[in-house]
C-alpha cells in the first residue's frame, strides 16, 4: 500500500514540526468471539483514536499512520474530512494544521494471524479466544491511528471493551473496576508516561493470572511498591511455574535498582506468555510479552530455564534502555538492544542462580554475531536505516549480540564503575526522551576520564565500522622450549579492513598433576589497532601446551590457534578444566569449520570424542546443533568406505555416539535428555529407527528417560522424515495432544514426510495461499527443509526464485521474511544453485533492498557451505588453525 514503508527522511520532517500532547484510544473487541470466516465483520474490531498534537508551522500539511480495512470518520480540528480523499490504506493526510490540533479517527481495524498488530488466537483445548498486541517496529498503526516513529512520544490512555468473562491488560493499571456494557465490560486504563507508540500494548482474554509484589526502600528513604503479574492461557496453567518467574523478576529489579539508581518508572510489572508469538519477548513497559514456549509443557534442560531467565532480564533492562530513554530513529536501535542483551547476561550472572551466563553468551550469542558479521550484508552497530523495511531486518546478530559483545569490551576499556555511572547520568539526563549515539558517548566521556576524543575514537572503531577481526598468537621458542618471542597478530577481511584496539587476556595452559589442562599463566593487555602487538611479559616462560588469546572472552573477535595449540585441542579439548575456556575453544573450532579451514569431519570427530565430557549443558546442546549443521551442509558428500556416502557414514557415527552417551548418562539428567534429542536428529539406519520406534511404543526403554509429549513428537518427526510414520499415525498422536503445540508439531511432521506430495502440499499452503497463521507457516517450512531430502527439495529451486517478488509485494513483512529466508534452497548445496541465486540478484538489482538482503544472505551461506565442502573433500587441516581471516 502507498506509504507503508515510512522513510527516515519523512520521519525527520514530521518530527521537525509535530509534537504530541496525548492519545486517547478506545478499542471494541467484542467481535473477537465471532468465528473466523463468519462474515466480513468477524475479522474486524472498532478503533477510535483522539490524538492531540501541536504543529510548529501552522498551515503545514502532515500525515498520521493507520493500516486498516476501512475508515468510517476523520475529524481534524472539528472539520470532517472525507476518508475516501485523505486515507490511502496506510496514511491519513492532515492538511492545513493549526498550532494546536485534535484528530479524531473512527476505523475498522483487522485482527491479525501473523503476529503483527492485534493477534487473535483460539485455543483448540477449550475453544477460548486470546488476543495480544505486537508492534515493533511499526505495527501500532494496525490497531489505532498514530504517528508511527519512536521520537514522537506521548502519554497514552487506553479504553477497551471486551467480552464479560475476559480480563484486559495494558501498560498502565486499570483505573477502577470495569464498567458493564451490552455483552461486555469496558476497561479504562490510567495514562502512561510519555512513551513511543511501538511499546504500547493490549493483552485480552480469559488468561490465567498469578499475582505477587515487589517492594524496595530507595536510597532517599522512599518505599517503592511494584505489583507483579504473570499470565498464560488457561489450558497451560498446569505447566506454569510463576514462582520461578517471580524469583528472577525480583532479583532483576534488585539488581537494576542498585546499579542504575533510577526507580522503575512504569508502576506495575506484568509478564504475559502469549501464543503464536514471533519474537522471544517484547519490552512493553508494565506489560512485557513473551512467547509461550517459555511455559515448559515437558521436561527441559537447565539451559532452557537459564535462557528464559536471560530473556526476563533482557526485557527488564529495556525498561530503562529503550522505554525510559529511547533511540531517536532505528539507526540507533543498538542503544536499547545491545544494552539489553549485555545487561541480561550481566544481571543473570551477578543476581541469579544462573552463574554460567557468560559461558552461554560466549558459546551461543557470539556465535550468532560472528555469523551475521561475516555476511555481505553486515553493517556497523550504529546502522544506516533508511526506512522501516531496513529497520525490520536490523533486529539481527549485529544489533543484539555483537553490540552486547562490544559493550563487554567497553566495560573492560572504561571500567565497571565508570560504565554504570555513565548509565545513571544517561537515564537522569534523558528520561522520557530520545537519544543518539552522541548522547551516550558524552556521558561515558565524563565518567571514564578518557575524554571525548578517546570515546569518539573507540566509537569509530567499534560502533561505526563493520566486520570482524581475527586474533592469532605467534609463538617462537628456542631449542629448550622457552618462549623467545610472543605476539598477537590481528587481521581483517579486505571488504572490512578496520583493525581495532582490543582489551584482551592471553592464557597459557598446561597439565596439572591430574592430567587436566589448566591455566598456568595469564596476562591482560591492550592489543593495538594494528597488525601486530608484542607481548614481552610472556617471553622467558616455558612453551605451554595451549595458548588461548581472548581468554575470559573480554573482546569481540575470532580467535585462531598456533599449530601446537591446535594439536593439543584435537587430542585433549575435553581436558580443559575451566568451562569458559573450553567454550571459547569449541567456538573457535566451529569458526574454523565454517571458514573452510578445518574439515567438517575433523570437527565432527572432535565432537564425538569430547562432547560427552562437556559439563555445561548449554554448551553441549550448542555443540549438538552445530554438529547437525556441519553434517547437513559442510560434509562433502563423496563416497566413503564401502561406497557409503560420507554424510550417511557420519550420520551413522553421530547416532552411534549419541546412543552411547545416552546410555552412559545419569538417569533423569539433563545430559541424558540432550543426548536423547540428539539421537532423534541423527537416527538414520534401520537399527536406529527401530530403537526410535521402540521408545515411542514403549517396547524399548532407557532407564530414567521419560518419553513425555514433547519427546514423543521429536521421535515422530524422525520417523516421519524417514517415511516410517504416515498421516494416520500422526493424526492418532494429535488425538493424544490436540493442543496448539500439538497441532504445530504435527504440522512439522506432516511437512517432513519424504514424498513429493508432502512437499507440494507445503508449497501450496505456504506460497500459493495466505491462509495459515504465522506459527503454522513456520512449522510447514521447518518440515519442508528436512535434511537428507535434497532430491525432493531441489525441484523447488526455480519456483522459489520465480515467486520472490510476488511474495514480498503481497504478504506482510513478517510472513514474507519467513518465506524468503525459510524456503531458500540452502540444502541444495550445488554450484548450480549458487549460479541461479547470482542470476536472480543480477536480474533484480531494483528489487526491494530488504528482499535483496535476505537473498544475499542465503547466497552467502550457500557459498560458505560449498567452500567448507571443498575443504572437507581435500581432508586438509594440518596447521589450518594458524590461517588468517583473509583465507576464508
Amino acid at each position: 500500500m502507498p506509504g507503508t514503508n515510512l522513510s527516515r527522511d519523512e520521519a525527520r520532517e514530521r518530527a521537525r514540526i509535530i509534537s504530541v500532547d496525548s492519545y486517547e484510544v478506545h478499542l471494541d473487541l467484542r467481535s473477537a468471539l465471532q468465528p473466523v470466516g463468519a462474515g466480513e465483520g468477524a475479522g474486524r474490531f472498532a478503533s477510535r483514536t483522539v490524538l492531540r498534537f501541536r504543529c510548529s508551522e501552522p498551515g503545514a500539511d502532515s500525515f498520521a499512520d493507520l493500516l486498516a480495512p476501512a475508515v468510517r470518520s476523520v475529524v481534524l480540528n472539528g472539520r470532517e474530512l472525507d476518508p475516501a480523499e485523505v486515507f490511502d490504506g496506510s496514511r491519513i493526510a492532515l492538511p492545513g494544521l493549526a498550532e494546536s490540533n485534535e484528530l479524531v479517527v473512527d476505523a475498522d481495524c483487522a485482527y491479525s494471524r501473523t503476529g503483527e498488530g492485534l493477534h487473535r488466537f483460539t485455543d483448540p483445548v477449550d475453544k477460548e479466544t486470546y488476543l495480544y498486541t505486537q508492534y515493533e517496529p511499526a505495527d501500532a498503526r494496525r490497531v489505532f491511528t498514530t504517528f508511527e516513529q519512536p521520537d514522537l512520544k506521548g502519554p497514552f490512555s487506553f479504553t477497551v471493551t471486551a467480552p464479560t468473562h475476559w480480563q484486559v491488560f495494558s501498560n498502565s493499571p486499570a483505573g477502577g473496576d470495569p464498567q458493564l456494557v451490552r455483552d461486555g465490560l469496558t476497561w479504562s486504563f490510567a495514562p502512561t508516561p510519555r512513551i513511543s507508540s511501538y511499546i504500547t500494548a493490549i493483552v485480552a482474554g480469559p488468561y490465567h493470572v498469578v499475582r505477587d509484589h515487589y517492594s524496595r526502600v530507595l536510597d532517599d528513604g522512599r518505599r517503592l511498591e511494584i505489583p507483579l503479574g504473570a499470565l498464560c492461557r488457561a489450558s497451560l496453567a498446569q505447566y506454569f511455574d510463576p514462582d520461578e518467574i517471580f524469583t528472577v523478576t525480583k532479583q532483576g529489579l534488585d539488581f537494576f535498582h542498585r546499579e542504575f539508581d533510577y526507580p522503575y518508572p512504569f508502576g506495575k510489572y506484568d509478564q504475559a506468555f502469549v501464543p503464536e508469538y514471533n519474537l522471544g519477548a517484547m519490552e512493553n513497559p508494565g506489560l512485557v510479552t513473551f512467547r509461550e514456549e517459555y511455559v515448559f509443557r515437558s521436561k527441559v534442560t537447565e539451559a532452557a530455564y537459564e535462557g528464559r531467565a536471560n530473556v526476563i532480564l533482557h526485557e527488564m533492562a529495556h525498561m530503562w534502555f529503550g522505554d525510559l530513554v529511547t533511540m531517536q530513529w532505528w539507526d540507533d536501535l543498538w542503544l536499547k538492544e545491545s544494552f539489553a542483551d549485555f545487561m541480561g547476561a550481566f544481571a543473570q550472572v551477578e543476581a541469579t542462580r544462573y552463574g554460567a551466563g557468560w559461558i552461554t553468551f560466549a558459546n551461543r550469542r557470539k556465535t550468532w554475531a560472528y555469523r551475521q558479521d561475516q555476511l555481505p550484508t553486515t553493517h556497523p552497530i550504529t546502522a544506516d536505516i533508511r526506512d522501516l523495511e531496513d529497520a525490520k531486518l536490523n533486529f539481527d546478530g549485529i544489533t543484539y549480540a555483537k553490540g552486547a559483545s562490544v559493550l563487554k569490551q567497553l566495560v573492560a576499556y572504561v571500567g565497571r564503575d565508570a560504565f554504570f555511572e555513565g548509565a545513571r547520568r544517561y537515564f537522569k539526563r534523558h528520561a522520557y526522551g530520545n537519544t543518539t549515539l552522541a548522547d551516550l558517548l558524552a556521558v561515558l566521556a565524563e565518567t571514564s576520564g578518557r575524554g571525548a576524543g578517546a570515546m569518539a575514537e573507540w566509537s569509530r572503531a567499534w560502533l561505526e565500522t563493520a566486520g570482524l577481526n581475527t586474533l592469532t598468537p605467534q609463538v617462537v621458542t628456542d631449542a629448550a622450549g622457552t618462549i623467545t618471542s610472543f605476539a598477537v597478530l590481528q587481521d581483517a577481511v579486505e571488504a572490512y579492513p578496520t583493525l581495532r584496539p582490543h582489551r584482551i587476556a592471553v592464557g597459557l595452559y598446561g597439565r596439572d598433576d591430574n592430567g587436566a589442562l589448566v591455566r598456568t599463566h595469564r596476562v591482560e593487555l591492550d592489543v593495538a589497532a594494528g597488525p601486530r602487538t608484542e607481548v614481552p611479559e610472556l617471553v622467558g616462560l616455558p612453551r605451554p601446551e595451549l595458548v588461548l588469546v581472548n581468554d575470559d572472552d573480554l573482546t569481540y573477535c575470532k580467535i585462531r590457534f598456533d599449530e601446537v595449540s591446535l594439536d593439543a585441542l584435537r587430542e585433549g579439548l575435553g581436558d580443559i578444566q575451566d568451562p569458559l575456556a573450553r567454550a571459547l575453544c569449541w567456538s573457535a573450532l566451529w569458526n574454523l569449520t565454517r571458514d573452510g579451514l578445518m574439515p567438517a569431519r575433523d570437527y565432527l570427530d572432535t565432537v564425538l570424542r569430547f562432547a560427552g565430557r562437556e559439563s555445561e549443558i548449554g554448551v553441549l546442546q550448542s555443540l549438538q546443533a552445530q554438529a547437525g549443521a556441519a553434517l547437513d551442509v559442510y560434509v562433502a558428500d563423496g563416497e566413503g568406505p564401502g561406497g557409503v556416502g560420507a554424510r550417511e557414514e557420519w550420520a551413522a557415527r553421530l547416532a552411534e555416539g549419541a546412543l552411547a552417551e545416552l546410555r552412559a548418562a545419569r538417569p533423569g539428567s539433563d545430559h541424558q535428555l540432550a543426548w536423547a534429542r540428539f539421537l532423534t536428529q541423527t537416527a538414520k539406519s534401520d537399527a536406529d529407527l527401530q530403537l526410535v520406534e521402540g521408545l515411542l511404543a514403549g517396547t524399548a526403554r532407557i532407564d530414567g528417560l521419560d518419553i513425555d509429549q514433547e519427546l514423543r513428537w521429536m521421535l515422530l518427526q524422525t520417523l516421519a522424515a524417514a517415511g516410517r510414520a504416515d498421516e494416520e499415525t500422526l493424526a492418532l498422536e494429535l488425538l493424544r495432544d490436540d493442543t496448539a503445540s500439538g497441532r504445530r508439531l504435527q504440522t512439522v511432521c506432516l511437512a517432513a514426510r519424504p514424498t513429493a506430495a508432502a512437499k507440494a502440499e507445503v508449497w501450496r499452503l505456504v506460497v500459493d495461499s495466505d491462509e495459515l497463521p504465522n506459527a503454522l507457516v513456520e512449522a510447514r517450512i521447518s518440515g519442508f527443509q528436512s535434511a537428507g531430502q535434497r532430491a525432493l527439495i531441489a525441484p523447488y529451486t526455480e519456483p522459489y526464485f520465480e515467486v520472490l517478488e510476488k511474495i514480498w509485494g503481497e504478504r506482510s513483512i513478517e510472513i514474507a521474511m519467513r518465506i524468503v529466508s525459510g524456503l531458500f534452497p540452502r540444502l541444495v548445496t550445488t554450484a548450480e544453485t549458487l549460479a541461479r541465486t547470482d542470476a536472480w540478484l543480477s536480474e533484480h538489482e531494483a528489487a526491494a533492498p530488504a528482499l535483496r538482503r535476505l537473498v544475499l544472505e542465503g547466497r552467502d551461506d550457500l557459498a560458505r557451505a560449498l567452500r567448507a565442502q571443498a575443504c572437507d573433500a581435500r581432508g586438509a587441516g594440518a596447521g589450518a588453525g594458524a590461517a588468517s581471516a583473509r583465507d576464508r
